[in-house]
Formats: C-alpha cells, sequence, structure tokens
C-alpha cells in the first residue's frame, strides 16, 4: 500500500484512469444531458487522460520533470469539450501544489485536491451546482475532513475523497432540472468519480466495489451519439456550435479581453492555461451561436492552432446554395479592387477620408448574401469591420471578420476559401491560412524618425515586417531583397509580392529569389498602392 504519490505512482493512477474510462466510456456518453445532450462526455474524459498520458511516455524515463507537470501539460493541451476541459484544470490544479515537492501523502494530497477544485470552478465561466465541479469539491472538502479526524494516512484520504465524490454525484439530479428530468446522474461527475477510484485502486491495490454507472430512467436508454429529439425529457441541443482552440502567442490581460468577449458570446466557457517548453499556452472551450465571432476573439488575443468546430445539434445534409454567400474585402488603391474583384471579391475601396463602418455595412447588406466574411486588411480596420460585423447580424446575416492586416493576408484567405464549406469552418480555414501568412512591407520615409532599426531620414527606404522597420537603406531594391532574405531566414514555402507602380522593383525582386531561394514558389500581382512599393507575404 503506498504511502505516497511518486512519479511513478502519479502515472500509474493515470494510466489506470484510462483503463477505466475506457471501460466506461459509452456509459459515460449515454448519462450525457448537462450543458447539451450530444453524448460525448466519456469520449471527451477519455481523451483527455490519454493525452496526458501520451505527454508522460513521450519525456520518458530520463525527464527530471515532475510528472505532475508533465501531464497537467498533457491534459491541458489535449483537453476535449466541456468536462475533458475542466478535468485538465483540476489536474493542473494538483500539478500547482504538488510539482517540485516532496511525494504527496495523506494531508498534502488533501490539501492540493481541495485548492484544485477552487482553481476549476475558477476556469469556468458560469459554474453550474449539480455538475463535475460540485463532484470535485465534494472530493476535496472529504478529504481534508479526514485528515482534520485524523484519519491521515494517504490510503484513508483518496478513500474519503472518493466516496464523497459519490456521495456528490449522487445528489446532483436534486441540484439540476436536466438531470432530474432525463433520470441520470451528472456525466462528467461520474467520469471523476472513476478517476478517483482508479486513484484509490493505485494507492491500495484494491479496486472499489461500486454499482453500476446507467441511466435510472431506463425506458428512455439509447445508444452512442443520439439524436436529442429521442430523448423527450432532455434539453435542446441547439442552435449553435462548440468551438475549441489552443492559443499561443498571448499574455494574461489578452486572455482576460478573450475570456470577457467569449463570455459575452456563448456559454459553457471554460479556459485553462498551462506552461509549455516555449512559454504559457491556454486551451478555450466555449459555446456560441457565432463561429466566426468567437475565431476572431481568438486571433485577435494571440494564436489560435488546433481549432475545432462542432454543432451542437446534428445538421441535416445540405447542398450549397449558390449566392448565399459573399466575400467583402477592404483595399486601398483601384489596382487592388481590380485584383480582388478578379476573385469574385465585393470591395470597399478606401478614398481620402478612409473607410467608415457604414461603408462596410453598407457593402454587407448589399451583397444580398446570408453568410458573408469580411477582410479589413489593414490592422487599423479591424476594429471597423468589427463594429460593422456587428450590426450586420442584428440585421440577420451571419458575418465573420477574418482580422487580416494587410493585403497579401487577405489574398492567402480568399485562396482558401470553399462555398461547399459549412460557413463556420470557411472562416476558420480563412482565419488559419491569413494567420498563418507573416507580411511585411517596403516604403519610402517622408520624414526623419527614430525606428526600431535605427534612425531614418527623409527618401530613405524602408522595409517593414509585421509593421516594425527592421532595414533601413538607400536603395529601394537592396532593402527590399535584405527584407526578403530576413523573412525566409525563418522558413517559408510560398512568397507572395504585391508590387506597386515600379515593375522593375518586382522584377529586380523576383531574379533575386530565384537566385537565392531557388525553392520558393513566387506569386507576383501588380497594383499595389503607390505609397507602398512592395508588399509581401510568406507563407
Amino acid at each position: 500500500m503506498a504511502q505516497a504519490l511518486d512519479d511513478a505512482a502519479v502515472g500509474q493512477w493515470y494510466r489506470t484512469a484510462v483503463e477505466v474510462l475506457s471501460a466506461s466510456c459509452s456509459s459515460l456518453d449515454d448519462l450525457n444531458v448537462f450543458p447539451v445532450p450530444d453524448g460525448d462526455t466519456g469520449t471527451n474524459l477519455l481523451l483527455t487522460a490519454r493525452a496526458a498520458v501520451a505527454a508522460l511516455d513521450a519525456e520518458g524515463p530520463r525527464t527530471t520533470e515532475s510528472a505532475w507537470s508533465v501531464l497537467a501539460r498533457g491534459a491541458v493541451l489535449g483537453a476535449r469539450g466541456n468536462s475533458g476541459t475542466i478535468l485538465a484544470q483540476l489536474v493542473r490544479g494538483l500539478a500547482d501544489q504538488l510539482a517540485g515537492q516532496p511525494p504527496a501523502d495523506g494531508p498534502a494530497f488533501a490539501a492540493a485536491l481541495r485548492k484544485a477544485a477552487e482553481t476549476a470552478y475558477g476556469a469556468v465561466a458560469d459554474p453550474e451546482e449539480g455538475t463535475f465541479l460540485t463532484v470535485a469539491r465534494a472530493a476535496g472538502e472529504a478529504a481534508t475532513a479526514a485528515v482534520d479526524e485524523g484519519r491521515n494516512g494517504l490510503a484513508d484520504v483518496v478513500r474519503a475523497a472518493a466516496d464523497g465524490a459519490r456521495v456528490a454525484l449522487e445528489a446532483t439530479p436534486g441540484q439540476l432540472a436536466a438531470l432530474r428530468e432525463a433520470g441520470v446522474v451528472d456525466a462528467g461527475g461520474a467520469g471523476l468519480c472513476l478517476v478517483l477510484d482508479a486513484l484509490v485502486t493505485t494507492v491500495t491495490g484494491v479496486e472499489p466495489a461500486r454499482p453500476p454507472l446507467a441511466r435510472r430512467d431506463h425506458g428512455h436508454r439509447h445508444g452512442h451519439r443520439h439524436a436529442a429529439e429521442h430523448l423527450p425529457h432532455q434539453p435542446p441541443a441547439g442552435p449553435g456550435s462548440e468551438v475549441q482552440f489552443l492559443l499561443a502567442d498571448a499574455d494574461e490581460d489578452s486572455v482576460a479581453r478573450l475570456h470577457e468577449r467569449l463570455a459575452g458570446l456563448g456559454d459553457s466557457l471554460v479556459v485553462v492555461g498551462v506552461d509549455t517548453p516555449t512559454g504559457r499556452e491556454w486551451n478555450v472551450h466555449v459555446h456560441v451561436a457565432d463561429v466566426g465571432a468567437a475565431i476572431e476573439a481568438g486571433i485577435e488575443a494571440g494564436r489560435p492552432y488546433r481549432i475545432s468546430v462542432t454543432p451542437l445539434a446534428p445538421l441535416p445534409p445540405t447542398a450549397p446554395v449558390p449566392g448565399t454567400r459573399a466575400v467583402v474585402a477592404v483595399v486601398s488603391s483601384d489596382g487592388l479592387a481590380e485584383l480582388f474583384g478578379g476573385e469574385g471579391v465585393r470591395v470597399v475601396t478606401c478614398g481620402p477620408d478612409g473607410v467608415t463602418e457604414d461603408d462596410v455595412l453598407d457593402e454587407v447588406l448589399a451583397s444580398s448574401a446570408s453568410e458573408v466574411v469580411v477582410l479589413p486588411n489593414d490592422g487599423d480596420l479591424v476594429p471597423v469591420a468589427a463594429r460593422a460585423a456587428a450590426r450586420a447580424r442584428e440585421a440577420g446575416r451571419e458575418v465573420g471578420v477574418v482580422p487580416t492586416r494587410a493585403p497579401v493576408q487577405g489574398l492567402a484567405a480568399i485562396a482558401v476559401a470553399d462555398p461547399a464549406r459549412r460557413f463556420g469552418d470557411d472562416v476558420i480555414a480563412m482565419a488559419e491560412a491569413a494567420a498563418a501568412t507573416r507580411w511585411a512591407e517596403v516604403t519610402v520615409a517622408d520624414q526623419e524618425a527614430l525606428t526600431s532599426a535605427g534612425t531614418c531620414q527623409p527618401g530613405d527606404a524602408l522595409g517593414a515586417a509585421e509593421g516594425d522597420v527592421v532595414v533601413i537603406g538607400q536603395d529601394l531594391a537592396a532593402v527590399a531583397c535584405e527584407l526578403l532574405d530576413r523573412m525566409l531566414s525563418a522558413g517559408g514555402e510560398m512568397a507572395t509580392l504585391l508590387v506597386g507602380p515600379d515593375d522593375e522593383l518586382g522584377d529586380t525582386v523576383c531574379r533575386h529569389l530565384a537566385t537565392v531561394h531557388p525553392t520558393i514558389e513566387v506569386s507576383r500581382y501588380g497594383g499595389g498602392p503607390s505609397g507602398i512599393p512592395l508588399q509581401v507575404g510568406v507563407e
């Protein structure tokens, strides 16, 4: 019988949990009615636990990192669904308390479990009682009560936690009407009980004797991946979609803003962060009606990746209807208007006074399309496009803003647009293509200024990447070539060139790429604005 949880015991706990969740996956899915009856709670918990163990296996026995930390990182980055994301938060909460400490004895584990349950509540935007969270809190309270009563041994503490969780699970139908009417206990809480029973088995060597998980309303028993219409006592599953993604390159302030924005867009919001070797990352989960707005919020906060969108209600197969989707792009020159227009895109051309949200809204409404993607193509115009999109949604249009900050990102987005896809999936694909395109431009300084590359003088050629000046010189072509060399040194397979009035500059740059970077695929376009001799996109 284990007296403390060392790294080996922690790993064994989660391997046992994977075995138990695998055996009970269908039963847990069958219980799933809250927050939506999508029948995947068991699947999501299993996939999350598997991701945690896979991370531990990938590190191998030679790692000096705590097993708690590795499991937490694997769970957060691999978390699936609402319950899986909360489970990942619970594991991360345990890691916060126990990683880097001596092997956890009874009192240490009890205190850590109670604290982890508290932090799990904090990760959920609108916590409900009668759910996974309630069961987790009861487990922590029962464990600390055992310690307070003098039952300090690890075996006593983990048994108390598992028993306390079971008592709380049985009470969940009395706390949520959806559970009571469907004749079930909470599926996420039931999954946590299995995970805690796996801990008891690991510590004591004896598997707890428990009654099988089953619906109490056997007359309405149903199969895996059921349709909500066959379950008359369950809440409706739609409309809306489950959106989940990992978020990198963000800070705590931007994540806080993201949390606030997503809370206003939907529900079942869970945001969990974890430290990785390359920096802190977050797993973001939310149920929304407007998929495009949720993805847009993620892009504004950082770099979302591994994006998934799942309908909350089964959608009948439908053929795409021509003319129901449009793309609206904001451009800064007649040449760009012709270029984007040639791709079937509706354009709003900036005049001397710029572009207003009314201009963008008018073009969206004039399209007569029910689904519209907006490409602002300028970082300063992203908020303008977002406000116009919000007004268009009030008028009954489904609008997604892909926050392109340069025309080359807009070209990358329309290159992957596919009206045969679901609208939300199309917006995601376009946003990912734009985000994967690093952009730069060559301009001419009109006054003396201090830049990140030094002081420039009027008439100097400036090479800027993502808005920051990185090259200053007197020869436009030389600056353009050096700028491309710097961008391609970080990798890339394709370069998109948007050339202004000086075709000779475009010729020079293309010759340079063919000579120095012969494996790079080059796409060249004319029609760039006169004030920007060259714009570049690298993918």
